[in-house]
């Protein structure tokens, strides 16, 4: 695949086939992401990287900790509050495109948070990555670690493997710390579903729909 083309390919998967991904693709994968550019060369994106027993581990349990109502429910680092307008409605369609797709009606609050909860088993993927930062590093970055996401992702489709990244991974973080050891220096920013996309599932046939040109991008001088 071309650059474009991988481009246009990549969305959000949220149902993958149960088809194993190697050590080897996944270590490729961060080579190559690792070439993205961050802020004085700081390079401060740190990835851990789950499967098997592991991956299974921390599904449980922090799918059985979310059934608690803890305290850690919200983002470990600071974050903006309610999203303003016109983000608020951007976000709303999103959410209601897929759940038509899924078949889950307006209010069941039963099947909303059992679909959420399937954030926390990687949508099935093989393979997670939890992307972690230095707490003493500034917001400047965040946008480096966004950065590298969004090469690995590209190179993940570019090698015909699917992805989905997940603000989800910075809530429940006092388990995720626990099970993986991170530091108590580092933020939980967020995680990557890696694995092979099931077709045949509804919910990947969404493509979230993008704002045209004019509505983000205003030019000076030309």
């Amino acid at each position: 695949m071309n650059f474009i083309d991988v481009l246009h390919a990549r969305k959000s998967v949220r149902a993958f086939a149960d088809k194993p991904v190697s050590r080897e693709t996944v270590e490729e994968l961060l080579r190559l992401a690792s070439r993205s550019p961050s802020g004085t060369n700081i390079q401060p994106w740190k990835v851990h990287i789950v499967a098997g027993d592991v991956r299974r581990r921390l599904e449980e349990e922090v799918l059985a900790h979310r059934e608690t109502n803890p305290p850690d429910t919200g983002a470990e680092f600071p974050r903006m509050g309610k999203r303003k307008e016109p983000y608020q409605t951007r976000m709303r369609k999103l959410g209601k495109d897929m759940y038509s797709l899924i078949g889950i009606p307006k209010g069941d609050q039963a099947a909303n948070w059992a679909q959420w909860g399937r954030n926390y088993k990687f949508f099935d993927a093989p393979v997670g990555l939890i992307f972690t930062v230095d707490k003493d590093l500034d917001r400047m970055s965040y946008v480096d670690i966004g950065m590298f996401m969004q090469s690995f992702m590209l190179a993940a489709k570019a090698h015909g493997l699917d992805t989905c990244a997940q603000g989800a991974w910075n809530n429940y973080w006092s388990v995720t710390r626990r099970v993986l050891n991170v530091p108590e220096d580092e933020f939980i920013i967020a995680g990557i579903s890696l694995g092979y996309a099931d077709d045949s599932h509804p919910v990947n046939t969404l493509v979230a729909e993008r704002e045209p040109l004019d509505s983000f991008a205003t030019f000076h001088g030309f």
